[in-house]
C-alpha cells in the first residue's frame, strides 16, 4: 500500500480516513478498494468510517472535494500571474496534486474526478481569458474549449507518467523530473511548433472544410 501523504493541518480521523482511501483508490481502483481495507490503513473501524463518509461513493466525493479545495487555495495564492512559478495556473495545479497523483490517474482512467476536472477547466479559462487581452490577434477557439484542452493536457502527464518518465529517463514526480518537466512546457510554451502564418493557412484549410 503507497504512503499515505496527509495535509500536515489536518490530521483529523476523517482526514486520515480520506487519505487512506485515496490511497486505496489510488491502487486497487474504486470498484476493488474495500472500506474495511481503507479503515486498517486510516487505523480506526470500518464503522467510524461509515460514520464520517456513509458509503465508498461519499468517500469518493470527499477526496474529490479535498482535492478541488486544493485547486482553489492555489487560485487563491496565484491570482496575480506575476506569482505564478511555473507561468500556468494547469501546471501549477497538478504540482499542487501530486502528492495523490495515484489517485488522480486512477480516477481519471476511471471517468472519476470530474469536480477537479471542472475546477481545472475554470482556473484555465481564467488565465486564458487574462492572456487574450494581450494578444494582437482574435483566438481561433472558444476560451472554454481551450481551457478543457489544456486541462487534459497538463492532467495527461498524471495519467502517462510510466510512459513519460520512461522516455525522459527519470520518475517526472521527482525532483529532476519535476525540473525537466518545466523547462520542457516552458520552452513549448514559448517556442510554438506553428508560426502565425503556418497557424493562419490551418485556419482556412479547416474552414474550407468546414465550408464545402
Amino acid at each position: 500500500m503507497p504512503a499515505v501523504a496527509p495535509d500536515p493541518g489536518d490530521l483529523t480521523a476523517r482526514a486520515r480516513i480520506r487519505d487512506a482511501a485515496m490511497a486505496h483508490f489510488g491502487e486497487h481502483g474504486f470498484d476493488r478498494a474495500t472500506i474495511r481495507g481503507i479503515a486498517e490503513t486510516a487505523q480506526v473501524s470500518p464503522g467510524l468510517v461509515r460514520h464520517h463518509f456513509g458509503s465508498k461513493q461519499g468517500l469518493r466525493e470527499a477526496c474529490d472535494a479535498h482535492l478541488v479545495k486544493l485547486i482553489r487555495q492555489l487560485a487563491d495564492r496565484t491570482h496575480d500571474d506575476s506569482r505564478l512559478e511555473n507561468g500556468n495556473p494547469i501546471t501549477a495545479a497538478r504540482t499542487a496534486v501530486g502528492p495523490y497523483e495515484s489517485y488522480l490517474a486512477r480516477a481519471l482512467v476511471e471517468g472519476a474526478a470530474a469536480p477537479l476536472f471542472d475546477e481545472m477547466v475554470e482556473l484555465g479559462a481564467r488565465w486564458l481569458a487574462e492572456a487574450d487581452r494581450e494578444r494582437d490577434d482574435p483566438p481561433a477557439a472558444d476560451v472554454q474549449v481551450r481551457a478543457a484542452v489544456s486541462t487534459a493536457m497538463a492532467l495527461s502527464i498524471t495519467v502517462l507518467h510510466k510512459h513519460v518518465s520512461r522516455a525522459m529517463g527519470t520518475d517526472v514526480f521527482s525532483t529532476e523530473g519535476d525540473e525537466l518537466l518545466a523547462r520542457a512546457l516552458i520552452d513549448l510554451h514559448s517556442h510554438p511548433l506553428l508560426g502565425r502564418d503556418q497557424a493562419r493557412a490551418a485556419l482556412r484549410a479547416l474552414d474550407r472544410r468546414q465550408n464545402r
